[in-house]
């Protein structure tokens, strides 16, 4: 049963071009990139109704009409696999219809993350929500949401998820500085760095693709300046609710996420999440485990 809070609402960017996985993303939005048995973004989706979230909003762009279409009825199909009796499968494919209110809307121009989140803003109101990135997988035994869910009932603000990575890898994250609460796992953020420079990262702990933000961030993303790589940086925006006055929705905490996560934001790491996670799955792991033995001994 998930715990009671007031997080109802996520904004999913999804409008990017997904240039490292062409030429296969030159058709397929990379959300919808095979992972085993279904699509990428349908774990993330699951991740936020399992938390409790009841409206999830698509940030998209062109060419991600199959996204839409993923979440959506299909009363031929149904009637097809009704009259097979393939009645499972059509159990499956109305759930997921039905997983959550599912909203969308068009990024237009983008410019970064910072300008995805901002473009969610009718959506979301005057409340705090999540933002998911679709190249983040938690897996459903760690899931981070519900204790970032209750820091940000008991502090305000907004809420960071920080992994520790290799000092070496620092770069290509946004990193912060932070300090102890008297919360085991519970940090205070005092600072936020995106993409540092190698060897200049306030620590090892990156921040990954989940966020619980205050709706206050919106004003700021009106007026924030194009930071690294010439982009709205969400990053930047919440560096700035850093030291505003909690009761105008200032004050940034973060949970340290010690769980499993699957990347699946570049060719390598997306294979080794799609293995990872037919190695966990009680109907695949076995046999798969056993021929990947055999295949490697084979191979030297």
């Amino acid at each position: 049963m998930v715990a009671p809070h007031n997080i109802r609402k996520a904004v999913i960017p999804v409008a990017g071009l997904g240039t490292r996985f062409l030429p296969m993303t030159k058709a397929t939005p990379k959300e919808m990139l095979p992972v085993v048995d279904r699509p990428a973004i349908q774990y993330v989706a699951e991740e936020a109704v399992a938390a409790g979230i009841q409206d999830v909003l698509f940030v998209t762009g062109r060419d991600k009409a199959s996204l839409e279409n993923h979440f959506d009825r299909v009363p031929a199909l149904e009637s097809s696999l009704t009259e097979k009796g393939s009645h499972d499968a059509v159990k499956e494919i109305v759930d997921l219809a039905m997983l959550a209110n599912m909203h969308y809307v068009r990024q237009g121009n983008p410019r970064g993350l910072g300008h995805a989140v901002n473009v969610g803003r009718s959506f979301v109101g005057n409340e705090p929500f999540a933002v998911m990135l679709g190249d983040d997988l938690i897996d459903a035994r760690t899931p981070i949401l519900p204790a970032m869910f209750a820091v940000q009932a008991q502090f305000g603000g907004s809420v960071l998820c920080l992994m520790e990575v290799d000092p070496e890898q620092t770069h290509m994250y946004g990193c912060a500085a932070v300090e102890p609460t008297d919360l085991p796992g519970v940090v205070r953020v005092t600072g936020l760095v995106e993409k540092p420079a190698p060897g200049t990262a306030p620590s090892n702990l990156a921040v990954i693709g989940r966020y619980v933000i205050a709706p206050e961030v919106f004003d700021i993303l009106d007026n924030q300046a194009p930071g690294r790589g010439g982009e709205i940086q969400l990053t930047d925006a919440l560096a700035t609710l850093i030291d505003v006055p909690t009761e105008q929705g200032g004050g940034v905490h973060a949970v340290i996420f010690d769980g499993k996560r699957y990347d699946t934001g570049d060719k390598l790491s997306y294979l080794k999440s799609v293995v990872s996670i037919a190695l966990d799955r009680d109907d695949l792991g076995s046999d798969l485990r056993e021929w990947l033995t055999t295949y490697l001994a084979s191979e030297g």
